[in-house]
């Protein structure tokens, strides 16, 4: 029969010849005190140490202690990956309304025809054509690069707007910003103005005579820009540049095509502060335009 001593000198050899640690063999029992188990740290504060964290200590000279760290702190936390727009985006839709492009007139006399889009913001600065201009503190012709592949269309300033000649700067402005950067596309890269450019006393929606005063600044600037998708926000945009009187509702869930230009219909960001219920089927809606943009 073989020696155990043999067996375990063997088994020694075995590890040194591995490269492992040393054992350190101890014979004395270990007996556990009677009584109830140690209460839990979060009870009765941190737990005692158990006697073989003690009789570790006393030999911490001969073999230096090696302790697992808790599994949260050896597994490093990956950062939050941040949310795909393109996860779950809903299908291009069909074709819905298609408003021709303008015939052009080689001898048209109106000055709106020949300027560019710098021109066209210092003529709306300047403009007196309706009753708007008359309690407007600042006229907002619109801001983003002359080469935007994506045009946010809204119905008019507001307050906020009107104090800064800035478009959607307010609450709203603030929700668009957040929207437009979760489709990647920061508005330093859109174009974002309005039908109306001078705000309507109390907020109140243009009148039609209003908005046929100040609509062709909106198709000069669309006409110079040229870009990929028009994002029309609120009835008043979807209405006037697809000459319809077809709710939103109905207008939604298509792509429309404006003198050739790909145009999506969907609510206005303060319409979305008064019911957070349509901010889903936005969120649907200007995927569909991040989607044609790319096209």
């Amino acid at each position: 029969m073989t020696d155990p001593r043999e067996l375990l000198a063997r088994y020694l050899q075995q590890r040194a010849a591995m490269g492992e640690s040393p054992l350190i063999l101890d014979a004395t029992p270990v007996k556990e005190a009677p009584g109830p188990a140690p209460a839990s740290p979060d009870e009765h504060g941190p737990a005692q140490p158990s006697t073989d964290q003690h009789r570790g200590a006393q030999t911490s000279r001969d073999k230096p202690a090696q302790r697992s760290a808790p599994l949260a702190r050896v597994r490093p936390r990956s950062p939050a990956s941040k949310p795909d727009w393109r996860r779950g985006a809903p299908p291009i839709p069909a074709t819905g309304i298609v408003v021709p492009a303008a015939e052009k007139d080689l001898f048209s006399t109106d000055p709106l025809s020949s300027m560019q889009l710098e021109e066209v913001a210092a003529a709306i600065r300047q403009c007196a054509k309706c009753v708007l201009c008359r309690e407007r503190a600042n006229a907002v012709p619109g801001e983003g690069p002359a080469d935007a592949r994506l045009v946010v269309v809204g119905e008019g300033p507001g307050a906020t707007e009107d104090e800064t000649g800035r478009p959607f700067v307010g609450r709203a402005g603030q929700l668009l910003t957040e929207i437009l950067a979760a489709i990647e596309l920061p508005r330093e890269r859109v174009f974002i103005c309005n039908v109306v450019k001078c705000r309507p006393p109390d907020n109140r929606k243009p009148q039609q005579d209003e908005i046929d005063t100040c609509v062709p600044y909106l198709y000069r600037q669309l006409d110079l820009i040229r870009p990929k998708v028009i994002l029309a926000m609120g009835n008043t945009a979807a209405e006037t540049l697809l000459n319809t009187r077809q709710s939103l509702g109905s207008l939604r869930g298509r792509v429309h095509q404006f003198r050739g230009v790909p145009l999506i219909v969907t609510y206005h960001p303060a319409a979305l502060l008064r019911n957070p219920h349509w901010k889903k089927p936005t969120w649907d809606d200007v995927r569909i335009a991040r989607q044609l943009v790319d096209a």
